[in-house]
């Protein structure tokens, strides 16, 4: 008999066969001039990289300015204490102002969290639901919108960091009663 996991494996792993091998027979079948389409692909890809480039820098140079500023120990310091008593506690707080503005500062965030009070612990649970259930607002915004040269971002700022927000609190109510209150 075939274990559960084993199964879920062998299934995982020729799905990814069927992937990699069917596209190109696919293509063979099609008529499809499999080489030149990827080299173009690969092409329009570095392009777009190129476009991408300076939005994707001018965050990362923002976020290291804002960390190295100390702007998220002030804040913590001060709205931190309001925060632990809704349920948010002070070391999950910088996670959650700065998961809008960088997933892999975050997530280095996440991992520091979970290393310092036990992957198993209310903090780190909570860490990893919101970083589950929030999204990187900014880099979207400055990667993808000036992939395609929007300049008006209109109400996509604010609705994104509603959702963050909602995200948060969705959270901090949902670990609350999961792993608080047994």
């Amino acid at each position: 008999m075939i274990a559960i996991g084993s199964s879920a494996q062998l299934l995982s792993n020729s799905i990814l066969l069927a992937m990699v091998a069917g596209i190109p027979l696919y293509g063979v079948i099609r008529k499809v001039n499999i080489f030149e389409n990827f080299v173009l692909g690969a092409k329009d890809g570095l392009l777009l990289m190129l476009r991408i480039f300076p939005y994707l820098l001018a965050m990362i140079v923002a976020i290291g300015m804002f960390r190295a500023s100390g702007a998220i120990d002030v804040m913590a310091q001060y709205i931190g204490p309001w925060l632990n008593k809704l349920g948010l506690p002070t070391p999950v707080l910088p996670l959650a102002l700065l998961r809008p503005f960088s997933g892999s500062a975050t997530n280095g965030m996440l991992a520091e969290l979970a290393h310092t009070y036990g992957g198993n612990s209310y903090i780190a649970h909570l860490a990893g639901t919101i970083m589950g259930s929030t999204e990187t607002t900014f880099y979207v915004v400055a990667v993808y919108f000036g992939a395609v040269s929007i300049r008006r971002t209109r109400h996509a700022i604010p609705a994104g960091l509603f959702a963050d927000l909602v995200g948060v609190v969705a959270a901090v109510w949902i670990c609350g009663r999961v792993f608080l209150h047994n």
